[in-house]
């Protein structure tokens, strides 16, 4: 690492610090020819291959734009959204690596958007998986309500006393 003042082709780390977001390191250095110290922020890069094999570094803000299209409509607040593209990224970059391809960014959209607003997800998940016709949105209409279904019955027995308890 340069030194902004002096040039001097090094530095020594005096301190480092993970940012408050997560995604960055904060390190305090100090130059051994000027005794100068100053700041630098590193973060990980994280590149995305679409489908046309082109690369490009992963943006929260197109996940965000991408999903308030989706969400368009929907009583769905920018927090919501905000929220929703915090956890795609998370999920993203835990997955330790450099490059992932945009097929996979869809992925872990999906997921938390089916949370948020089961319209805004099947207006993204047409879009996504490329939906042809309307037997390709009951398809997916009938996993939500089986999904759900699973769900409330599970609910259900876990608020039942169990009868060997009594």
């Amino acid at each position: 690492m340069h030194c902004p003042f002096c040039r001097h082709d090094d530095s020594r780390v005096v301190d480092s610090r993970a940012a408050d977001d997560g995604t960055s390191i904060r390190r305090r250095r100090q130059c051994p020819e000027c005794g100068r110290r100053f700041t630098t922020v590193e973060t990980a890069s994280l590149t995305v291959i679409k489908r046309s094999g082109a690369a490009e570094p992963f943006s929260r803000a197109k996940v965000l734009a991408g999903v308030r299209k989706a969400c368009q409509g929907r009583p769905v607040s920018e927090d919501d959204l905000a929220l929703l593209a915090h956890r795609v990224e998370e999920s993203v970059r835990s997955s330790g690596a450099a490059e992932l391809e945009a097929h996979e960014v869809g992925l872990a959209i999906l997921g938390p958007l089916r949370e948020l607003d089961e319209v805004a997800y099947l207006r993204f998940a047409s879009v996504y998986r490329g939906f042809e016709s309307l037997s390709d949105f009951e398809a997916e209409i009938g996993l939500l309500r089986a999904e759900r279904d699973l769900t409330e019955h599970d609910e259900l027995h876990e608020k039942r006393p169990d009868p060997a308890s009594i």
